[in-house]
């Protein structure tokens, strides 16, 4: 994976409020291809081993059961500079602070449901896409 793509997942809060579908639109608005897809419900242990990064924060076990509360939509999506421009897109954590127009501004309910998951690194997207995706499941990747 280079540096033109990028993971993101549609948490259980925006999933289960039918919002995947505006969310999606509007990162292909700002020019994201979407490479693979999936709707999932992760585990606990999913859940828990992808977060693991966080394991000593004290939000590490809120997260977690979180984000196995219902369903999510994982993502590769693809642009030029793909980490940068999506974190961009998607806005600060706390959808208060988030610019007007970003995706956690307009569908985020809190910062601790704030709809959309973005990798932080080129090195993370590439470890964090592998986690849902083989590299078979990118359609249309150069």
């Amino acid at each position: 994976m280079a540096d033109n793509y990028t993971l993101t997942i549609i948490k259980p809060d925006a999933f289960g409020a039918n919002k995947a579908g505006k969310i999606i639109a509007l990162l292909e608005e700002k020019g994201f291809t979407v490479r693979a897809a999936r709707v999932m419900r992760l585990s606990k242990e999913q859940a828990g081993e992808f977060y693991a990064v966080h394991r000593e924060r004290p939000f590490y076990g809120e997260l977690v059961e979180f984000m196995t509360s219902g369903a999510c939509m994982p993502m590769v999506l693809e642009k030029p500079n793909a980490v940068a421009a999506l974190r961009e897109a998607i806005g600060a954590t706390d959808p208060a602070e988030a610019a007007e127009g970003t995706v956690r501004k307009l569908y985020a309910e809190s910062k601790g449901r704030n709809a959309i998951h973005a990798s932080d690194s080129d090195e993370n997207a590439a470890r964090e896409a592998r986690f849902f995706f083989a590299e078979a499941d990118l359609v249309g990747a150069r």
